[in-house]
């Protein structure tokens, strides 16, 4: 495991990154939106002004700029890609491929929004990347922003559905499987959301995780029953979560500990109800215990409670939810392998569960089986677990890290353990965050993605 740094940079030349390492710790899901088809040239493009009500869809070409440098929008959610321009004759300012490509013209102004706009930015913007924490599998999933799935690494079970068992280096499209908005990787086994709101799943099958009312190994993607309105999904060990448009959230595979919060330890090959919760609006799943964020802020848990990482004051196990204690106003959970993590709205972290080298992050080693807050720690926006650290991205861009660090996975060019955050080296203008098992990712605003 490298302790540097290692950058992605997503270009036309190729959907993925070359370095892409053929062995993985990890299932890693990284999300990234590429750029769409366009009839006119491609690229490189800089945003320099933004004129009234200008969106991301507006664009000023400076005077005399020879090319387009690369895009980085206003708002510095949309960046990092070479961006494809679709030339419309609806310009204020007459403009031509020839002048996109060369920039000749002494003042070539582009103006518009959204479909009138005299130029079409092919480019959505990044999504976070997104790391299983804790979870086993050597095997590497990508979204495409045309709703395609893509895989790598092992593949001894399937889970890289694409109808074979052969172990792949280099990423290879998930078969039969397209309008794809979100994808989850458990152990050895993989989910993905569709457009219309029902999952696919594919891989290992052992214990039903798969869902479809089978425990047979599948290569390639198959509904799982039952589940049609899902707007989230999650993936645990040997076991599935998705969480509906109606804030009920359902669970399937795997029941030991009762995982499945059906108050009972039974496996299930569909998705059962996950019993006395409602009012939904976020899921998150460690190794053998789920974390639901309701409406009014609180945070409701269940399964395995070895270290207190359900956050109930007790190491007692949980078939149904219960409500992690002393705990409001969350915006975001994340599970890592014995130990919960919630992002509150004033923007502090808390922590509970398996305090083993300081990966709550309090300044000790001793568990807490409630919430205690990460130290030294504010203006956070977004976290995320992985199997003994955990991550921190703040407002000011810059990424913070805390727990184990035998694999260089604080990022602070150490091995040493640290029982309270220090800051990522070298590392701004990050806009999320992500945990492997064993190293850390960030997402920047310029689209690129470095990892650790």
């Amino acid at each position: 495991m490298m302790n540097q740094k290692q950058k992605f940079q997503n270009s036309n030349s190729g959907i993925f990154p070359k370095i892409i390492k053929s062995f993985l710790v990890v299932f890693i899901c990284l999300t990234f939106i590429l750029p769409n088809l366009a009839q006119a040239a491609v690229y490189n493009f800089s945003q320099n002004s933004w004129t009234g009500s200008a969106t991301a869809n507006t664009a000023v070409h400076p005077s005399n700029l020879s090319g387009w440098s690369q895009y980085s929008s206003a708002s510095s959610t949309v960046a990092g890609a070479n961006v494809q321009l679709t030339y419309a004759t609806a310009s204020t300012t007459q403009t031509t491929d020839v002048d996109f490509n060369a920039g000749t013209k002494t003042n070539t102004v582009v103006k518009g929004s959204g479909a009138s706009a005299s130029v079409k930015l092919g480019l959505t913007g990044f999504t976070s990347p997104s790391v299983v924490s804790g979870l086993g599998g050597s095997s590497g999933y990508v979204l495409n922003s045309d709703g395609t799935v893509w895989a790598w690494g092992n593949n001894s079970y399937g889970q890289l559905g694409d109808n074979t068992t052969n172990q792949h280096n280099t990423p290879v499209q998930v078969s039969n499987l397209t309008g794809v908005t979100a994808i989850a990787g458990g152990n050895f086994s993989a989910y993905a959301l569709k457009s219309d709101g029902t999952v696919w799943a594919w891989g290992s099958n052992s214990s039903g995780q798969l869902g479809d009312n089978s425990t047979t190994e599948r290569h390639t993607p198959v509904q799982v029953s039952n589940l049609t309105g899902v707007t989230a999904i999650a993936a645990g060990s040997y076991s599935g979560y998705a969480l509906k448009s109606d804030g009920t959230v359902w669970a399937w595979g795997n029941n030991g500990q009762g995982r499945l919060g059906n108050n009972t330890t039974t496996q299930s090959n569909t998705p059962v109800q996950v019993s006395n919760l409602t009012g939904v609006t976020a899921i998150a799943a460690g190794d053998s215990f789920s974390y639901a964020i309701k409406s009014d802020g609180t945070v409701w848990a269940w399964g395995y409670n070895l270290s207190g990482q359900l956050g109930d004051n007790s190491t007692t196990e949980r078939h149904i939810p219960v409500q992690v204690s002393n705990l409001t106003g969350v915006t975001a959970v994340a599970g890592g392998n014995l130990s919960g993590y919630a992002l509150k709205s004033d923007g502090t972290v808390w922590a509970w569960g398996d305090n083993i080298e300081g990966r709550l992050g309090d300044g000790s080693t001793a568990d807490h089986y409630t919430p205690v807050q990460v130290s030294n720690l504010t203006g956070v926006t977004a976290i995320a677990a992985s199997n003994g650290s955990a991550y921190a991205s703040k407002s000011d861009g810059t990424v913070w890290a805390w727990g184990s660090n035998n694999y260089g996975q604080l990022g602070n060019n150490t091995t040493t353990q640290s029982n309270t955050p220090v800051q990522v080296s070298n590392l701004t203008g990050v806009t999320a965050v992500a945990g492997g098992n064993l190293s850390g990712y960030a997402l920047k605003s310029d689209g690129t993605v470095w990892a650790w």
